[in-house]
């Protein structure tokens, strides 16, 4: 059966104080469903997050990495190094880091190939913009996005695999994605998958939803078949309402 995850991206918030605060407030939460929990927190803060959560069923992962080991890559985070303070899982592709920051297929390739050397799994993210949906590229453009990353993977590597899709276009720019535009996207990514690596596979590979879940939001979109949890933004850092989209199971 697959995962149900439940995945806060801090983004670029929350000091030392703020963070230590979100944790113990996110501690005294009670969690009703059999979702996965975790938070990312930033760089600066894993190590005092890990040791905060450490003895709770709360994972700890990274925002982000570099595919290189080591060397002279200034301002850059290697896989050891989320592993030396404890962290497991990593978050790749994010649609702002391919905004911002020009990472490419083929830089996410090597990424990809990275974390899963040393043992890390990942939350590789995708999606596509406004443009894409309009013009009615989108299942394109996606598809585009995983088999360029992914597809020179063996199967057993997907068991270190998690998807997070992301509508870009329904993030912010006031545009809405519905519960059944995300099921119908799911589908199409699973199918996607069984194509290349069988039904088995595509069946047990947990995909996210990552397009503005909140609490009066989360139980429909959690409730469609091919939905497996949330790669969650804003709502991650207020831990009621986090924890509202983790029940939401």
């Amino acid at each position: 059966m697959r995962k149900q995850i439940v995945a806060g991206n801090w983004k670029m918030n929350n000091d030392l104080a703020q963070t230590e605060s979100l944790i113990t407030a996110l501690k005294a939460q009670t969690k009703t469903s059999n979702a996965e929990v975790m938070v990312a927190p930033t760089y600066t803060n894993l190590f005092q997050a890990f040791q905060a959560l450490k003895e709770s069923d709360i994972e700890v992962i990274a925002q982000n990495m570099h595919f290189a080991e080591n060397g002279a890559y200034t301002g850059e985070i290697s896989a050891s190094m989320l592993k030396s303070v404890g962290v497991k899982t990593v978050i790749l592709g994010h649609s702002e880091r391919r905004e911002y920051f020009g990472e490419t297929d083929a830089i996410l390739t090597k990424k990809v190939d990275a974390a899963l050397a040393n043992g890390l799994r990942t939350i590789f993210c995708f999606g596509e913009v406004l443009a894409d949906r309009k013009s009615g590229n989108h299942e394109a453009v996606v598809e585009s996005q995983i088999k360029n990353a992914l597809f020179h993977l063996e199967a057993s590597a997907f068991k270190n695999i998690v998807l997070a899709y992301e509508p870009v276009w329904a993030i912010g720019t006031g545009e809405t994605a519905s519960p059944e535009q995300a099921q119908d996207m799911h589908a199409f990514i699973r199918q996607t998958l069984s194509n290349k690596y069988g039904v088995d596979v595509a069946n047990s590979v947990s995909i996210l939803y990552g397009g503005s879940v909140k609490p009066n939001n989360a139980q429909e979109i959690f409730g469609k078949p091919d939905v497996d949890g949330g790669l969650i933004g804003g709502a991650a850092l207020n831990a009621d309402d986090f924890f509202a989209i983790v029940n939401a199971f």
